[in-house]
């Protein structure tokens, strides 16, 4: 098969024919359709992510596409099935296998594009709000990164759940793609103070004392701005660290406004919570069947392609959602 193979942390991924997968029991051979593409790729391939392959890997955790074969103890899905997965690594290919219990039946009508583009970002902010902020209709929630690819589920996302959302992006542009998507709110921190701004709009909103909800995908300065905007009793959503500076939490103004600290990594939380995420999973997927959410993939490109489509995510020049489009001959 061809597929993009990195032989060591740092180095850059080289367009191989790499050896064809061999399912084990347990698991799924996947003929790959669709990749997402996503910020914890470009964290892989240098070696700083949660999970380190061992030996050279290919990039990419969410996939769409059929079923070539099943391993033995796996009954849910068969041969020409469609599908769509979250393998460990390795979707940067025209084959993958992956665990069996991560592996999801398409319903009638989810092409194949949409379902790569959706288990990760939209499953991020629909588990983390839900499950473990337990965001209640009518709270403020503020959404940081919400033109980008996990951002912009979050904003609907939290719509969904009945919250005020107030979103911060950079750039008119990138403003606009926040407000089309459903945020009450937007702050253009190129040009904007996100605290000042936070406080003058919850202060409009009735809620003087901040939001309730922080959902930060960026870390660094925009953390600190957030820790001083938000309400007693606020929770504050962990979800990655784009800007590359890990924030230092100052537990005192945790202790005197009484917030909680929230980490969410989602990878983990499926593995350790495997009954909410099968409900959970299912919760988006009828949600996306109905249209209810829209993931906006704002760029296909093809296999040969995909280092163009992780420099856009490295350089954060991308709006929404990439996918990789790993079918030959196409």
């Amino acid at each position: 098969m061809k597929a993009w193979m990195c032989n060591a942390f740092g180095e850059v991924p080289q367009w191989v024919d790499a050896q064809d997968p061999v399912v084990q029991p347990g698991q799924v051979l996947i003929d790959v359709a669709a990749c997402g593409v996503n910020f914890a790729d470009t964290l892989i391939l240098q070696g700083k992510y949660q999970k380190r392959p061992e030996g050279p890997f290919s990039p990419g955790f969410e996939i769409s596409g059929t079923v070539r074969a099943v391993g033995d103890g796996v009954s849910h899905v068969k041969p020409d099935d469609a599908v769509m997965a979250m393998p460990d690594w390795g979707g940067y290919a025209e084959q993958v296998v992956a665990d069996g219990r991560l592996v999801i039946a398409l319903p009638a009508g989810v092409e194949f594009n949409s379902a790569a583009a959706f288990q990760i970002a939209y499953g991020t902010s629909w588990f983390a709000l839900k499950y473990r902020a337990d965001v209640k209709p009518g709270e403020v929630v503020l959404v940081h990164g919400a033109a980008g690819g996990v951002g912009l589920t979050a904003v609907e996302c939290a719509k969904l759940l009945g919250a005020t959302v107030i979103a911060t992006a950079g750039g008119t542009d990138k403003c606009q793609i926040a407000r089309d998507h459903g945020a009450d709110h937007v702050i253009d921190y190129k040009s904007e103070n996100i605290r000042n701004r936070v406080r003058e709009i919850t202060a409009s909103l009735g809620q003087p004392k901040g939001v309730d909800v922080v959902y930060d995908p960026v870390g660094g300065d925009v953390f600190d701005q957030s820790l001083r905007c938000v309400a007693p009793g606020a929770r504050m959503l962990l979800i990655g660290f784009a800007s590359g500076t890990v924030p230092q939490i100052p537990a005192n103004i945790l202790l005197v406004k009484n917030v909680t600290a929230i980490g969410f990594y989602f990878g983990a939380y499926l593995e350790q919570n495997p009954d909410i995420a099968q409900t959970g999973m299912a919760e988006l997927l009828e949600r996306l069947k109905s249209g209810a959410i829209r993931p906006m993939i704002s760029a296909v490109y093809r296999l040969e392609d995909a280092m163009d489509a992780l420099t856009a995510i490295r350089d954060r020049t991308a709006t929404g959602k990439l996918v990789i489009d790993c079918r030959p001959n196409r």
